[in-house]
């Protein structure tokens, strides 16, 4: 039987192995989430809510737990995992709050005596998750899926393995029907089959995929291919427009952050620094300065801000693209290099005159670096943020009105004024271009797993 094997990137060391599912094991996965989609999908909303509330007290109750789990799995400073396993607790009362408005039938005034819509379910969503965000990006979507009555089945990375069944107990012990949500665990070299296996599956309704653009185009085509509803949220080049008027102490800061939590290994992070030439050399110092400050160290010590990287095979990666910005002719200002110790870490790293084509501009860093890019005027900031074929999420910074109006005219599917780009479960939160299809989170991301029926009474 097929094992997979989770280590710890700051060590490198080995956590656990796991039993692999083989065919009989994902049939019955599939057999036992479309029995329970079945059954919940008949089941009054308010007990679905009671769940998710009940899934959302004990992420708090267990909250030190899981944040270790993924701090050993996957290098996130335990701070921030704190942070993320506390975003999902919130997440559950959200939707538990808020999902009886979002699903509840819509009037439309027509010519018939009465008419509405319904949000009624799916059956079973098939969800691809990455790593970088091991319990949020499935608990975001779990909680959607489940409040309109659909089940899950989740293939999370097979890095977070013990995250992915940690959460298929969680939904247990807070009292899910068997089956309801199920987690499978996939070797990396079986992902590719497997997947294509349960998008094609009859009992699969719809499919979600957080990943790169590779996976991402794999999964869709799949879907496409059974005529089945998906949703993606694929990679981010994300722009962060300082203006010649913008605050750029704040500015600096709120990059740093940006850009160096989870060591850059986020899809909404800021990842081009687009700055005003009258404001560049006075920005980049402040940034280089918050830079400074980071403490790379044991992800498992509270006072470490920026740990590993999750593997190797990504660290290498990210170094080349350094590499060969530097070789374009891109500054390297601070960095640049992996560090001499045991795991996967990498100095947190700062590029200058960085420009269209090099690298560190038409790829997606994945990791620890910020592309300072200089702009002439707000003309030539909007072309830079639009030249990619990513859109994402957007910041600019200065004064609010004049941030705003910059703003619009750069292609997002958000757009953040004066403030990092981050989702908020009240918000729907989702991509354009090549930065994939789909809302998640909010009214918009519930009713993505709901089948919109139009209901007409003569």
């Amino acid at each position: 039987m097929t094992e997979v094997v989770t280590r710890n990137p700051a060590t490198g060391r080995e956590l656990r192995r796991y039993a692999g599912h083989d065919d009989a094991a994902v049939e019955s996965a599939l057999a036992s989430t479309y029995a329970a989609s079945e059954a919940w999908r008949t089941t009054a909303l308010e007990e679905r809510l009671t769940l998710l509330r009940g899934v959302g007290k004990l992420l708090t109750e267990r909250r030190e737990e899981y944040a270790a789990l993924i701090t050993a799995e996957m290098g996130k400073p335990v701070t921030e995992a704190l942070a993320e396993v506390d975003k999902c607790a919130w997440n559950c009362a959200v939707v538990g709050e808020l999902a009886p408005g979002w699903l509840a039938d819509h009037e439309v005034l027509s010519g018939a005596s009465r008419s509405w819509l319904s949000y009624e379910p799916l059956g079973v969503v098939f969800a691809v998750m990455p790593w970088n965000f091991p319990f949020w990006q499935v608990l975001r979507f779990a909680c959607a899926a489940l409040a309109a009555g659909n089940a899950a089945l989740l293939k999370h990375s097979p890095d977070v393995t013990g995250c992915a069944l940690a959460i298929e107990d969680l939904f247990a012990d807070a009292g899910a029907p068997s089956g309801l949500f199920r987690a499978l665990v996939v070797a990396p070299h079986e992902v590719a089959a497997v997947s294509a296996r349960v998008v094609a599956d009859p009992r699969v309704a719809a499919v979600t995929l957080t990943g790169s653009e590779r996976a991402g185009a794999a999964v869709a085509a799949a879907a496409g291919a059974a005529v089945k509803k998906s949703v993606l949220e694929l990679g981010g080049s994300d722009p962060f427009v300082v203006l010649a008027d913008a605050d750029l102490t704040a500015a600096a800061a709120a990059a740093a952050r940006s850009r160096f939590g989870n060591a850059g290994q986020s899809r909404v992070s800021a990842k081009r620094f687009i700055v005003h030439d009258a404001v560049a050399e006075e920005f980049l110092s402040l940034l280089v300065g918050q830079v400074a400050m980071l403490r790379l160290g044991d992800p498992a010590d509270p006072a470490t801000t920026m740990g590993p990287m999750a593997r190797p095979d990504l660290r290498a990666a990210l170094l080349a693209q350094v590499e060969r910005s530097v070789a374009e002719g891109a500054t390297l200002v601070t960095g640049g290099r992996a560090v001499d110790a045991p795991g996967c870490y990498v100095e947190p790293t700062v590029l200058d005159h960085v420009l269209p084509g090099m690298a560190a501009f038409a790829e997606e860093t994945f990791g620890p670096v910020a592309a300072v890019v200089r702009a002439r005027d707000d003309d030539h900031a909007v072309e830079l943020a639009n030249d990619t074929d990513f859109g994402l999420g957007a910041s600019v910074w200065g004064q609010a009105e004049h941030a705003l109006a910059v703003g619009r005219r750069i292609r997002s599917g958000a757009l953040f004024v004066n403030t990092p780009v981050a989702s908020d479960p009240r918000l729907p939160f989702g991509g354009t271009g090549r930065s994939g299809y789909g809302r998640e989170l909010s009214a918009e991301g519930v009713r993505e797993f709901t089948n919109v029926r139009t209901v007409v009474v003569a």
